[in-house]
């Protein structure tokens, strides 16, 4: 089943306006899709996974993220892993105890580790943002996608040079797959 919620370029920026300005220059008109398969052929990693971010449906962002940063890198340090086993959960079992369980590990860990991003932007999937003792605060709408996108942009920015083009082509590729509601290829 398509995961694309959005038909056109347009139809996108339309519902996440900060969009416009992460994803970049594209054609308002040109099926989303074709966008982000152009943005993959051409070797815009910017522009293809912040688009990506922003197309899948948020829980499937976040799955689309693991998968990435898990095809990046073969080993984590225990706290990335252990953002990683928490947004997994979340991604399995995507209810308020998992979502506020790795709510609470993005705010814990290093901002500047891409498995926070991860952490952060399945917890701010929906509901409240802010620990239960306060008033409920809702997130905005893109923020799940942002979060998703630090967190592969920080990652690619630690590729090895020689390697990035085939690991974010593959990367988004699976995106696509995704977006298509495809059967997905192992990693």
């Amino acid at each position: 089943m398509s995961q694309v919620r959005f038909g056109t370029v347009q139809d996108l920026f339309q519902a996440y306006p900060m969009a416009r300005h992460d994803v970049g220059r594209a054609e308002a008109d040109k099926p989303s899709l074709d966008f982000l398969q152009d943005a993959t052929d051409a070797r815009n990693w910017h522009g293809a996974v912040s688009f990506c971010a922003y197309l899948l449906p948020r829980r499937v962002a976040v799955a689309w993220g693991c998968r990435s940063l898990r095809r990046m890198f073969d080993h984590f340090d225990a706290n990335d892993g252990r953002s990683l086993n928490y947004v997994d959960t979340w991604v399995r079992q995507p209810d308020e105890q998992s979502r506020n369980k790795a709510l609470a590990v993005g705010n814990a860990n290093d901002p500047e580790q891409p498995a926070t991003w991860l952490a952060l932007a399945a917890g701010w999937s929906g509901g409240s943002v802010v620990p239960a003792e306060f008033a409920p605060v809702e997130a905005k709408p893109d923020q799940a996608a942002r979060a998703v996108r630090a967190a592969l942009l920080i990652a690619l920015c630690r590729l090895p040079r020689e390697s990035r083009d085939r690991i974010m082509t593959a990367c988004l590729e699976d995106g696509i797959q995704l977006a298509r509601g495809e059967p997905r290829s192992p990693r």
